[in-house]
């Protein structure tokens, strides 16, 4: 019998694993969006045990054990061990199937671990041992496993007042992967709260010698740190937004609303939507002046548990999908930047599936030849929809009502170095797709090499490479 995780994993027809193997499998992988942290490339971090590796930080993983029913002190807590957190999670595998977690567990087992068997309470051990054993090898470092993955280029996630000493560190080490800063400002439109927002303008201050008194002087602090992260490599930025705002504002009624703040009395609504305008607007022409491209993340309704909040902190796995009426709002924005020549090469994620078709006719209206092929760009599922049934969706929205032909493909969004199958799962998906549709006749057979060396094998890496020429 077959492995779980074998060759023609998801691929269903012939015409599918012919594009896999021969157009997608050996693409390196250019994982432009990811959380990873930045000072384990830069120290070539060993990690002690898969527990490290594998559970910390994944609240996809802490979801599904809370809903099977462990208890907190084993996804969370300080008082039990790494082995007794792996021990819950393996007993939580087998009652994830149909949940992507069982295929990405075992995708992960297999491809970091040469491991076929499947991860239940009786194989727990065995496979903790393995694996942990595997990891004290200088192949399975933070730096060794970008390597085994084929990695080309990272694009990490960071504050603009951010050192990005193991950026630096690791260009100068001369390590063969790429990795580069993203610019996210989010805590710099976060006004409201008064008292947090001026705590960061003194940091903000203090890393770009600008002293921040006015709205002018924060533009000018962050024109500052935007040019040090241009000169560290960073080529993107991102927007961790729940909507996109788009209102009416005078200059005159930004620097009333930024001294209102930074005297500590509280905004209204309509005042903090109009500055976090205003802010989008300066960080998009900011990106487009210097070349950048600008991502934007919205959707996510975050922190929804109070009382795990107050316990865990952010990010944690309780965040949850938002129903929000965004177009006219995404439509306003993005055209006072193209109604000025300053919309910059973008790409939007929408959190909420119903949103697909929205944003797949929304990036036709502000395409632009100048910029070469697809400078609007509707971004692969993400977080909640990174799985094949999200994947297929959002390729099939674009193929529909745009060109999947110019996307740029899938991206981790990940802080685990293990996350990187999740492009070969990607590829996959992608495949299958195209394959099914030859082998129903729905595209013709006679151009399967067309498809496979202009769509698969640019999906998966050639339009990424082209599109942020990195």
């Amino acid at each position: 019998m077959k492995p779980f995780i074998h060759e023609n994993f998801l691929l269903q027809t012939p015409v599918a694993q012919r594009l896999y193997h021969e157009y997608a499998e050996n693409q390196p992988i250019i994982d432009y969006h990811c959380h990873l942290n930045p000072e384990y490339v830069a120290n070539d971090h060993k990690f002690e045990n898969l527990s490290q590796i594998w559970l910390e930080g994944d609240h996809y993983k802490w979801r599904a054990m809370r809903t099977n029913g462990i208890d907190e002190s084993f996804i969370t807590g300080r008082n039990t061990s790494d082995w007794e957190k792996f021990e819950k999670w393996a007993q939580t595998v087998p009652y994830c199937m149909r949940n992507p977690l069982y295929h990405w567990t075992h995708l992960e087992l297999k491809t970091a671990f040469g491991v076929d068997s499947l991860l239940n309470p009786e194989s727990a051990k065995e496979i903790y041992d393995h694996c942990s054993a595997m990891l004290q090898t200088p192949e399975r470092t933070a730096r060794g496993l970008m390597l085994h993955y084929n990695v080309e280029v990272v694009c990490t996630t960071d504050d603009p007042v951010d050192s990005l000493e193991h950026h630096l560190k690791t260009r100068e080490d001369g390590f063969k992967v790429k990795m580069l800063p993203t610019w996210r400002p989010d805590k710099a439109m976060a006004v409201e709260d008064p008292e947090a927002f001026k705590a960061y303008l003194e940091k903000l201050s203090e890393v770009s010698g600008v002293e921040i008194r006015k709205f002018a002087d924060l533009i000018d602090a962050l024109k500052v740190r935007h040019a040090f992260f241009e000169q560290a490599g960073c080529r993107l930025s991102d927007h961790g937004i729940e909507e996109f705002y788009a209102e009416d504002y005078t200059s005159a009624e930004i620097v009333d609303i930024f001294d209102k703040v930074y005297g500590g009395s509280r905004l209204t609504e309509e005042e903090t939507a109009r500055f976090k305008t205003a802010m989008l607007v300066e960080f998009a022409i900011m990106d487009h002046d210097a070349g950048w491209t600008q991502q934007f993340h919205y959707g996510a309704i975050r922190n929804n548990n109070t009382r795990m909040f107050m316990q865990l902190g952010p990010d944690t796995g309780f965040d949850s999908i938002g129903d929000l009426n965004v177009a006219k709002k995404m439509s306003r924005f993005l055209d006072m930047l193209a109604s000025r020549d300053k919309l910059a090469k973008t790409i939007i994620y929408n959190l909420n599936p119903h949103d697909n078709e929205l944003v797949a006719t929304m990036i036709g209206n502000f395409q632009d030849g100048r910029y070469g092929a697809g400078k609007i760009q509707f971004g692969s599922g993400w977080w909640f929809l990174d799985q094949k049934d999200g994947m297929e969706k959002q390729m099939t929205a674009l193929s529909n009502l745009g060109l999947l032909s110019r996307f740029v493909g899938m991206l981790t969004d990940s802080r685990s170095f293990l996350s990187y199958p999740r492009h070969e799962y990607f590829r996959r998906t992608l495949c299958n797709l195209l394959g099914n549709d030859i082998e129903n006749g729905l595209l013709p057979a006679s151009e399967i090499d067309f498809i496979g060396k202009e769509y698969v094998s640019r999906i998966a890496y050639g339009n990424a490479r082209d599109y942020f020429k990195f």
